[in-house]
């Protein structure tokens, strides 16, 4: 096993693959607008609210996803439940989602205790009503004693008068403070890395867990937290829904940088299939995070004449795949989404033998990336070792920068990017 996977390992257990949303809420102060739906299900820039967070939650590689509900369930279980159109279309990539009904209102810390059998060891937690846009991932980062049992996501904003304060002594959350207070300020930004093991903590329902479960954990030194500067937005009073309404196309739109991967990701061996073979080329695993960091998608895109040679087969690339995902979580990084073709004219396997506009230096691979995700254009561009990556780079429209294969985070930085 790699080193950096048994360290994190050690550290919390094993790779985070559950995202849990508190979509439980009734929304009062939205009056008539959640009459007939609850707050994720609102339409914001022409689509539901709760669509944002699990693409989200599915590009940093998320792939069990639970929707906690309570007020106007039906809502979530007729467009996320067994059956339901979209739970089918996040299957096809791989992904499962469950709709879980509390059966009576117990609060955001009572929807949790119901949920408790179907709860990983460690997830991924947010709430339903807001976005917040950061590398989800780097929680896994917080240095933070054995017995903690969550990790939270804090935002910088201008007034904290309405959302409470969180007073932080290093990366230690040491205090939550009331809403009334104005002036600038640390406040929850509703995301976490939780534990099961912190329902332990829950005596009684309802219960909050922003109000009643976090403060005592954090009285008890088992509360971790790091501010983070990205896009913030809740929908909670209409003036900030149509806020959101506004602004939230714009704000999930991001650059991308796409990455080849022998010899630019790894040492290129020659026809790497196997997790044994791959060799990380020096700073790439920091190279990713930064771009993570920064606000970028990245796209890994990859020929793979070896499926048509008969060398391997494309469940070894798509397996050699998430092998990579596991790895680069562990530093807190990921890839959003992983392109190959295994198209080549002249193979062995006739199923693959032929032409492909996929295949480098046909940019199939980005403009299907293009086309999926909401990128900017205008300030993405391309890695790449070979000639080829570059004329798929150039043919896409975007530019196209060629790594010699010594450091890729030097070589990002040497560029000028992100």
């Amino acid at each position: 096993m790699n080193d950096s996977v048994s360290q994190a390992r050690r550290r919390g257990g094993p790779a985070l693959k559950q995202a849990v949303f508190l979509v439980g809420g009734r929304g009062t102060r939205l009056g008539a607008l959640t009459a007939g739906a609850p707050k994720p299900s609102l339409l914001v820039a022409g689509r539901p609210f709760i669509t944002y967070l699990i693409d989200n939650a599915v590009r940093h590689g998320f792939d069990d996803i639970l929707l906690l509900a309570g007020y106007r369930a039906e809502a979530l279980r007729r467009d996320w439940g067994e059956g339901s159109e979209g739970a089918a279309r996040l299957a096809r990539g791989g992904v499962q989602i469950a709709v879980i009904e509390e059966p009576a209102a117990a609060g955001t810390a009572g929807a949790l205790v119901h949920a408790r059998d179907r709860l990983d060891e460690r997830f991924l937690l947010a709430n339903g009503d807001s976005f917040f846009d950061f590398n989800w991932l780097d929680l896994l980062t917080i240095e933070t004693p054995e017995d903690w049992q969550a990790r939270i996501a804090l935002r910088r904003v201008a007034d904290g008068a309405r959302y409470g304060r969180v007073e932080l002594d290093g990366e230690r959350v040491a205090a939550f403070a009331g809403t009334g207070r104005s002036g600038a300020a640390l406040i929850n930004g509703g995301v976490y890395l939780a534990r099961r093991s912190l329902l332990d903590s829950i005596d009684r329902a309802p219960l909050s867990l922003e109000h009643d479960v976090f403060p005592r954990l954090a009285g008890a030194g088992r509360l971790h937290g790091r501010a983070y500067d990205g896009f913030f937005i809740d929908i909670g009073i209409p003036e900030d829904l149509a806020r959101a309404d506004a602004t939230m196309a714009a704000n999930v739109r991001r650059p991308a940088v796409f990455l080849d991967r022998d010899g630019v990701l790894n040492v290129d061996h020659g026809y790497v299939h196997r997790p044994e073979d791959f060799e990380w080329i020096a700073g790439a695993k920091a190279a990713i995070k930064n771009f993570n960091d920064a606000g970028y998608f990245v796209f890994v895109l990859t020929n793979q004449a070896g499926v048509a040679r008969g060398l391997y087969s494309e469940e070894d690339v798509r397996a050699l795949h998430r092998w990579i995902a596991a790895d680069l979580q562990a530093v807190g990084a990921h890839v959003d989404q992983f392109e190959y073709c295994p198209y080549h004219p002249e193979g062995k396997v006739e199923r693959y033998r032929r032409a492909s506009d996929r295949r480098k230096p046909g940019p199939g691979m980005i403009l299907d990336c293009l086309a999926r995700f909401p990128v900017n254009k205008d300030r993405s561009f391309l890695i790449g070792d070979k000639p080829h990556d570059i004329a798929a780079a150039e043919a896409a429209g975007i530019p196209g920068y060629l790594f010699e294969g010594q450091n890729l985070l030097a070589y990002v930085e040497k560029v000028g990017r992100p």
